[in-house]
């Protein structure tokens, strides 16, 4: 069996930068030419790779605000349920349906609901917890929490031909190109 590889199939191929311009500048053209399955990898965040990794950041977003909206609903409607549908008692003369008695709980549901479903959404979206990665096994690849910039071309794009992305992955001026093993 050839080394780094699996069934004679790489998990992709990774590009090692020295300076987060040429990461960006990279990204660009790599996605210019087609590539979709590209991922990058930095020691601090880069706005401008995210931006041109097409990145959108609005998975988590929406799935707070859903989990709030549940969360609120699901709080106001229980106590309606419980106070002016289930046990109706009447205390001081209010109406079982006493609206302004329910913002606390309503609120307080709103929130958890927000929250809890913000954490979930972030990790599976981010594929979290993942005990093993095969970029984890790449030689250099721990330079990437320290000063160095990584680009990774996946094997499932489409476009993904060994000779032909290597080639053009040594064009951008990489400090190296390595085969990740899957």
């Amino acid at each position: 069996m050839q080394e780094g590889k699996v069934n004679g199939m790489p998990y992709g191929l990774l590009a090692e930068f020295a300076s987060p311009e040429t990461l960006t500048a990279a990204i660009r053209r790599v996605r210019a030419s087609g590539y979709k399955e590209v991922d990058a990898f930095s020691p601090f965040p880069l706005e401008d790779a995210a931006l041109a990794l097409g990145a959108e950041d609005w998975g988590v977003a929406m799935a707070a605000l859903l989990g709030g909206i549940c969360g609120g609903a699901a709080g106001y409607f229980t106590q309606y349920f419980a106070m002016a549908l289930d046990y109706p008692i009447n205390s001081g003369g209010r109406p079982h349906h006493s609206w302004p008695s329910f913002i606390p709980i309503t609120f307080e549901m709103t929130v958890l609901g927000a929250v809890l479903t913000g954490l979930i959404a972030l990790l599976a979206l981010n594929r979290l917890p993942m005990p093993h990665h095969p970029l984890f096994a790449a030689p250099r690849f721990s330079l990437a929490s320290q000063d160095r910039f990584f680009l990774c071309i996946l094997r499932r794009d489409p476009l993904f031909r060994e000779g032909e992305t290597r080639r053009l992955l040594e064009s951008l001026g990489p400090v190296e190109v390595s085969e990740v093993a899957a």
